[in-house]
């Protein structure tokens, strides 16, 4: 076989997003992967810092579209901290449910773009259909079918009413049998798993070395959650399983994601059913003093941590976040070892990436 140096672009590697990968092949096999970042690169943690705390609520809340309600609930965990807010049960409640409907609604988008990958485009459409219910799910309760605008310094800026919270508890029913459904498929489907059965395989002993997490740690075996782990807002009264495949290929972060959506429907229908009353966010906030603090959060694609310095003005001293898609990329050197060029794509998206996250 004769070695040779390819490059592929967004287009070629099915991403919505820019970024390179210079690919060193061995006949139509991967031996080496190098990714080329920073085409999305914003400044945004420059940015932050000429904007005062609430202003960056609403920055951060555009950092990214899939996980857009996780970064300003969490900088809005370590700004709280700091300042020595304990928000309302009724405010953790609802940001719980803000949480786990972006995550159903992120999951399902990433087991489209699976299927579409995979040369299912039919299963597509009947997932993107499903998603739909989020969507419009969103749009009812928020007002929006992407930013949803719920989070806010102390608490949330929506409060449903009973029938609101009656109207969420329908959507949630209408996901169960379809949720079944396609964990079925997913699971049996021969086509599938001729497909994504033993392709882009990570090591439970690589994910760690890498330090993986979300979805594609979780694949591997590794039981790591924030919810469970650092439990904040309502979860310590949630029951729910964290999720676990053993496989570690495309197939297994899959059916993760789909079994986690499945979970988020049980605990969006605990948050409606033990719903407490009272106010959602104080009626007078303190200053926000000197000090800094770290938070992390559950994000759809792993765990999301804040550092956060004030010095007691308006302004951030420093802000600095952590994504999961950053841990992620590098594991990619270990999925795409040995792969054929044509299973590049549906192992890349597998790990579900997020550039502008990434680049920010």
């Amino acid at each position: 076989m004769t070695a040779s140096i390819i490059t592929l672009d967004s287009r070629q590697l099915q991403l919505e997003e820019p970024m390179y990968f210079n690919l060193e092949m061995d006949g139509d096999r991967v031996a080496t992967v190098d990714v080329v970042a920073g085409q999305s690169h914003r400044g945004l943690e420059t940015l932050v810092l000429k904007r005062n705390f609430y202003q960056n609520i609403t920055l951060l809340e555009r950092l990214c579209s899939l996980c857009s309600n996780s970064h300003p609930s969490t900088f809005c965990m370590a700004l709280e901290e700091i300042a020595g807010i304990a928000i309302p049960e009724r405010a953790e409640y609802l940001r719980v449910i803000a949480d786990e409907i972006k995550r159903i609604a992120s999951h399902l988008f990433n087991c489209a773009l699976l299927a579409h990958i995979a040369g299912r485009d039919a299963l597509f459409k009947e997932i993107m259909e499903l998603r739909e219910i989020m969507q419009d799910t969103k749009e009812a309760i928020y007002g929006n079918r992407m930013d949803l605008a719920a989070n806010c310094l102390g608490g949330v800026r929506y409060d449903p009413s009973p029938e609101a919270l009656s109207y969420l508890k329908g959507q949630m029913e209408k996901m169960k049998q379809p949720l079944e459904t396609l964990l079925s498929l997913f699971g049996s489907d021969a086509g599938l798993r001729a497909r994504m059965e033993g392709v882009g395989v990570l090591s439970p002993e690589q994910a760690k070395a890498c330090g993986v997490v979300g979805p594609v740690a979780r694949a591997c075996g590794i039981g790591y959650d924030t919810r469970r782990k650092s439990p904040y807002f309502a979860y310590p009264d949630l029951p729910f399983e964290v999720v676990v495949e053993e496989g570690g290929d495309v197939r297994a972060r899959a059916l993760v994601r789909l079994r986690e959506a499945r979970e988020s429907v049980g605990i969006i229908e605990r948050c409606v059913e033990r719903m407490p009353g009272g106010p959602v966010a104080p009626e007078v906030l303190p200053e926000v003093p000197a000090g800094e603090a770290i938070a992390k959060s559950e994000a759809p694609r792993g765990e999301l941590l804040y550092y956060l310095v004030t010095d007691g003005s308006q302004l951030p001293v420093r802000l600095k976040w952590r994504v999961p898609s950053f841990m992620n990329w590098d594991a990619l050197g270990f999925m795409l070892r040995g792969e054929r060029l044509a299973d590049i794509p549906l192992i890349v998206n597998s790990i579900d990436p997020c550039i502008s996250c990434t680049d920010r």
